[in-house]
């Protein structure tokens, strides 16, 4: 009788467990066994916050100003704002347009600035020819008199040849940095998962559709890419360089094309009513993925974007998006990887059996049990995509040369190798940022999948 009571107990205990168990708890818990990782992801809540807050950290317009009477927000105003000033008697004094006023110029009443007080591409023509952190530096005051600059208004890091701040380009540069690899790696996260899944699930037998109708699709994949993207490749340059919102609508419409045309030679195939062209044959699947993985990891990555970019008008824009066209092979792998592990368990099985769709099967349960290895893939892109946009413009072939990124500063160093503070500050931006995701990296691929852990 004790004995049994006894291994009630131990049951209800290891029930109990169980119940209370949650994979998400047991991962977090892991990761934070990992102190550098740890340490690694505050880092990057650290550089979030300070790309989010670029504008009021970094900015050659105060936070609050006033001047003859008036309250000004000009940090938090738009650059095309234009306002008429009138002192105390009503009388008019002077237009503000905020995008060329000179705020330090102007005899303000009080005001407070932003912790660097420069913009990104404001030029400060008194300290041209790369001054030096701790070298000599002048300031032109409200009385026209040309002194020793004030300690608020000092180049901390130090300025380029044409009098541009290095430390307010390597504020908003972070903002450049965490967007690319972001919006990259978004784009490849989405082609990887959805073609590794299918490439996993389906196999090369599992998928069968009528042979018409397979020869049909896959010309009007291509007819669509053609017309899509290979037609309206200046109509998409000329919609991102004129604004993020005008190319979002192009890339669109192209997705558009392309899924219109395809849709088109499937309706298309229906009518063509002979027997041999509608037996039913296994569309490989697998072999088309892993072929056109193996098609992009021959081509060397940098050459491909390098090729492309010289082809298309440069734009932040362009590069992120070539960069995540190029970058999705890796998740495509893992994914797939996955998708051949669990596509024979249980509940997989459950589901086909119930008669859920192929595709309810495939993003509804079989996917979230897929995107452990997936998500440790992404970080490792992150760091990468970052790493290329860094090259790209150091190389002088990425963005507009009016966008300052960390590998345009550096660019800059290469130009004059004795303004060492272009070369150094950059170098290290880049270097920690690309180390922060690593770490991070490293440490969710052990607290993931412990069987990886040395």
């Amino acid at each position: 009788m004790q004995w049994l009571t006894q291994e009630f107990h131990t049951n209800r205990i290891m029930q109990n467990t169980n119940e209370n168990f949650s994979f998400k708890k047991y991962a977090w818990a892991q990761f934070k066994k990992n102190k550098i990782a740890l340490v690694s992801l505050y880092l990057l809540l650290v550089l979030v916050i300070i790309a989010v807050f670029a504008p009021y950290i970094a900015n050659d317009r105060p936070l609050f100003a006033e001047y003859e009477g008036n309250t000004l927000y000009p940090a938090f105003a738009s650059d095309t704002r234009t306002d008429s000033i009138y002192n105390a008697e009503g009388d008019f004094v002077q237009v503000l347009q905020y995008d060329i006023t000179d705020w330090r110029q102007l005899d303000l009443t009080s005001v407070i600035w932003t912790p660097i007080p420069y913009s990104p591409g404001s030029m400060d023509r008194y300290n041209r020819d790369y001054a030096a952190p701790s070298g000599e530096q002048r300031f032109k005051n409200s009385d026209g008199e040309i002194i020793e600059i004030p300690s608020k208004f000092r180049h901390k890091l130090g300025t380029d040849g044409i009098g541009r701040d290095l430390a307010s380009g390597l504020i908003h540069g972070t903002r450049i940095s965490l967007m690319v690899g972001l919006v990259s790696m978004g784009i490849a996260s989405l082609i990887g998962i959805i073609l590794g899944a299918l490439a996993g699930f389906f196999g090369d037998t599992k998928l069968k559709m009528p042979r018409i109708k397979y020869w049909l699709t896959i010309f009007g994949v291509f007819m669509g890419l053609f017309y899509g993207f290979g037609q309206r490749k200046y109509i998409l340059s000329q919609a991102f360089s004129e604004g993020i919102g005008d190319g979002m609508i192009a890339m669109l419409i192209s997705l558009g094309v392309v899924i219109g045309i395809t849709m088109l030679f499937r309706i298309l195939s229906k009518a063509i009513q002979f027997e041999w062209l509608n037996k039913e044959v296994s569309v490989p699947m697998d072999t088309f993925v892993s072929r056109g993985i193996e098609l992009l990891n021959s081509i060397p990555r940098l050459l491909l974007i390098i090729t492309i970019t010289a082809v298309v008008e440069r734009s932040i824009w362009i590069v992120m998006i070539i960069i995540g066209i190029t970058g999705w092979t890796g998740i495509a792998r893992f994914t797939r990887a996955e998708f051949l592990r669990i596509r024979s368990l249980e509940f997989v099985q459950a589901a086909e059996s119930l008669g859920y769709s192929s595709i309810r099967t495939i993003f509804k349960h079989a996917l979230p049990n897929a995107l452990a290895p997936v998500f440790v893939s992404i970080a490792f892109g992150i760091a990468s995509a970052i790493l290329i946009e860094s090259g790209l413009s150091f190389l002088g072939i990425g963005v507009p040369d009016d966008i300052v990124t960390w590998g345009s500063l550096l660019n800059l160093g290469r130009q004059n190798l004795e303004a060492w503070w272009l070369i150094i500050y950059p170098g290290m931006a880049i270097f920690i940022t690309i180390t922060i995701y690593n770490m991070i990296a490293e440490a969710s691929r052990d607290a993931l999948d412990p069987r990886l852990k040395s």
